[in-house]
């Protein structure tokens, strides 16, 4: 009988060794016996029926594990998942009850908004006449591509919304962008924002399992400003209130103070704020066509809106995990950094990402808007 003796690379040999450590550590008995054999079979030069009384095994498997090596080297070391035992449905069945997950339970015929584990084994018992184990049902789904996740509101109408979305980044906005270019205007994209002394929340590094906490006043008082950023130059416009509400009022002395500062035509685009369309806007409009266009924003669509992001970083840098012990203390927060902003363009500009990206949109000037005078 030929008796083959091999003498292993030190290289190898060492590779091995750190294998078998990673599995020592993984707690992978297995890998770690099967390194062991190999060892035992290659280096120590062992036979074949001494190793396998040795670790408890067949000589077939001792020698099916070196000819595995010689041939695939460390490859061979790595385990296919079992396959474990086979799924109680069968395909068509799984895609049936992935449809029905997908309907939600009242079109299943329950009386609920909610699947839970209890429910879907209630419902692959009634229509499949196959019985799961309620634990066993996140497996299942989770091997089926679902998650539990939590819902979110969508519109009755966004079919519609969808449209109009669609509509305003194919059509509207280029109008409008061309309008702004023959009017030589300030394209100036506006909106509001609240800053609340009790402050706000954010994510922030801290201790596992210790929650960061921030002093607060409890006082519901909001600091409130008007603002519009021009998407040419990044000039920025801001008026804030101290007491009262948004209101038509207020907006057209906001606008009153704009149209002061500035000597081009100005082409506003804004959402739907009561106080942006009330019968006392629509006047006030008209008087002051010669010098203002009013273009609308699609319904539920903040992300078209760059000064949107412009409100995130300002809390960010003025509100977020800060204590304000007097309004005073928010009032002075609040206008540092909205002055910081005013005299950051470049940083304006870069909000405007989303509609400079847009294919349909050529963000070159062949022209300056006139700005403000100092």
């Amino acid at each position: 009988m030929l008796h083959l003796r091999f003498r292993m690379r030190n290289s190898l040999r060492f590779d091995l060794l750190e294998q078998m450590k990673r599995a020592v550590q993984a707690m992978n008995h297995r890998l770690v016996q099967r390194i062991q054999i190999l060892l035992e079979a290659l280096d120590e030069n062992r036979s074949y029926a001494e190793i396998a009384q040795r670790w408890y095994t067949t000589e077939v498997t001792v020698k099916h594990y070196v000819e595995a090596f010689l041939v695939k080297g460390m490859a061979s070391l790595k385990y296919k998942r079992p396959p474990g035992r086979p799924s109680k449905l069968t395909k068509c069945e799984q895609k049936e009850l992935c449809d029905c997950i997908d309907q939600g339970p009242e079109a299943c015929g329950y009386d609920c908004g909610c699947w839970n584990s209890a429910l879907i084994a209630d419902l692959i018992e009634k229509r499949f006449k196959k019985v799961y184990h309620v634990l066993y049902i996140a497996e299942l789904l989770n091997n089926l591509g679902y998650t539990c996740q939590r819902g979110r509101f969508v519109a009755d109408h966004s079919d519609e919304l969808k449209e109009k979305r669609q509509t305003w980044e194919t059509e509207t906005w280029p109008a409008t962008l061309k309008l702004a270019k023959e009017k030589k205007a300030m394209l100036l994209f506006g909106d509001e924002a609240s800053f609340a002394q009790w402050g706000t929340l954010s994510y922030t590094w801290a201790k596992a399992g210790v929650q960061p906490v921030v002093k607060t006043s409890g006082t519901r008082r909001a600091y409130k400003v008007f603002g519009l950023i021009d998407y040419f130059s990044g000039a920025f416009f801001y008026k804030t209130l101290t007491k009262g509400k948004f209101t038509s009022e207020s907006y057209q002395a906001f606008l009153l103070e704009v149209l002061d500062k500035t000597n081009s035509h100005l082409v506003l685009i804004q959402d739907g704020a009561r106080y942006h369309t009330s019968k006392a806007m629509q006047l006030f409009f008209a008087l002051h066509s010669h010098r203002l266009t009013v273009v609308p924003l699609p319904a539920y669509s903040p992300d078209f809106n760059p000064i949107e992001y412009l409100w995130r970083n300002l809390k960010a840098k003025a509100t977020h995990l800060r204590y304000f012990p007097t309004f005073d203390d928010l009032v002075q927060k609040v206008d540092a950094s909205l002055k910081a902003f005013a005299q950051l363009p470049q940083d304006i500009l870069a909000l405007m990402g989303k509609y400079c990206d847009s294919p349909a949109i050529d963000p070159s000037l062949d022209f300056l808007p006139v700005l403000p005078t100092a």
